[in-house]
């Protein structure tokens, strides 16, 4: 028996999210039934992130156990052979056997991305949120200085997410504009359900100019989902890339 890991790409519109569900077709029970098929043994696979419905990912970590001979590095090879066009894997290779990509220390970044200009661009439909109000991304820029570094993001938490504790590190967070586009990009060690999503909501709305920059620390400390902005919608979101210790 041995592990093997494997870097996942996906476009996750037709997906409903990483994890299986009941009904619903999903990356990882795409993954399982793949594999399975391939290595001729049951697969089941062990994701880093369980990216929502819609949600693209450039690199997610998974891993499996197998008894199969085949390498390590030549299952992507057979297995993007199997997968849809949406999926693809970017590497597979033999990993430690108790590495586990959901439990070592690791560091996610995401990037959301805003087409901010008066018309929709057909192309960009399903990979970023369309919002044609002014934005001000100086003001987002500030107010996302007050997340970087250690906090309680219990408001910018989606609801029915169980969680022991709702501390999580911020590493990173950067707002940037290129033409029409705004791109949020947010590191760290560990996020909640939504929080992404939440905290891109929050931002837009401060780069609206509904509320000050410094409203971004008053929605920390209220500790409460009903003081943060809207969830931002899924097809924006795309998981970059974990690295690990």
């Amino acid at each position: 028996m041995k592990r093997i890991g494997i870097i996942v790409a996906y476009d996750g519109t037709r997906y409903n999210g990483w994890q299986i569900q009941p009904n619903g077709t999903t990356i990882q029970g795409i993954l399982n039934e793949t594999l399975s098929d391939l290595l001729e043994e049951p697969i089941e696979v062990m994701g880093a992130s369980r990216t929502d419905a819609g949600v693209h990912a450039l690199g997610n970590v998974a891993v499996f156990d197998t008894n199969s001979r085949m390498p390590g590095e030549k299952i992507s090879y057979a297995l993007n052979q199997r997968l849809p066009e949406d999926i693809r894997i970017q590497l597979s290779e033999e990993v430690e056997p108790d590495f586990h990509p959901r439990y070592c220390d690791s560091e996610k970044t995401y990037v959301y991305r805003i087409l901010n200009r008066h018309f929709p661009v057909p192309t960009e439909r399903l990979y970023s949120y369309f919002y044609h109000y002014k934005l001000d991304v100086s003001k987002m820029r500030e107010a996302a200085s007050y997340v970087i570094g250690q906090h309680d993001f219990a408001s910018f938490c989606g609801a029915g997410a169980q969680v022991k504790s709702t501390i999580r590190t911020i590493t990173a967070l950067t707002v940037d504009r290129d033409n029409d586009m705004v791109t949020i990009r947010v590191s760290g060690t560990g996020f909640l359900y939504n929080m992404v999503r939440i905290l891109a909501g929050t931002l837009i709305e401060i780069g609206n100019e509904q509320y000050p920059p410094e409203r971004m620390k008053e929605i920390l400390d209220a500790c409460s989902r009903e003081a943060a902005g809207p969830t931002a919608p899924a097809h924006g979101l795309t998981l970059v890339g974990i690295s690990y210790d």
